[in-house]
């Protein structure tokens, strides 16, 4: 192999490296975020009033939750693992979560999710709307 062809070679090597590795991140982040598992647990009725993030103040009757990431507004499915009951929740709030910890849900929603007497559940998270989109 002539040196032309031997340049041409590797730099549609790093041209096809540099694109995969692109899309390849882009496909691991959506991948990621369109399914999550982890605990869920819920507010104390001591926030009840309080302002969130957001900027609303939380309602514990209402379908809100707190997550690290998804924009302010976003719709998610959050399946309880154990009863496969699910309520659909909107992210209003961002808050430190410990541990396996992806949410802290409205005292609604872990009513409906049915973990009150547990306190907190093993669950699914499924972004089903963002506002950005």
């Amino acid at each position: 192999m002539n040196k032309k062809n031997w340049i041409i070679n590797t730099l549609l090597s790093i041209h096809l490296i540099l694109f995969s590795s692109l899309g390849y991140a882009k496909v691991n982040h959506h991948t990621q975020s369109a399914q999550q598992l982890g605990v869920a647990t819920y507010y104390s009725d001591s926030y009840q009033g309080k302002r969130t993030a957001s900027g609303e103040f939380y309602d514990k009757n209402k379908l809100t939750t707190v997550h690290k990431h998804y924009p302010f507004g976003t719709l998610l499915r959050v399946t309880n693992l154990k009863n496969n009951h699910s309520v659909i929740v909107k992210v209003n709030d961002r808050a430190p979560l410990r541990n396996n910890h992806v949410l802290d849900l409205s005292k609604q929603a872990a009513v409906e999710l049915d973990f009150i007497k547990a306190g907190r559940a093993k669950v699914k998270i499924e972004a089903i709307q963002s506002d950005n989109t």
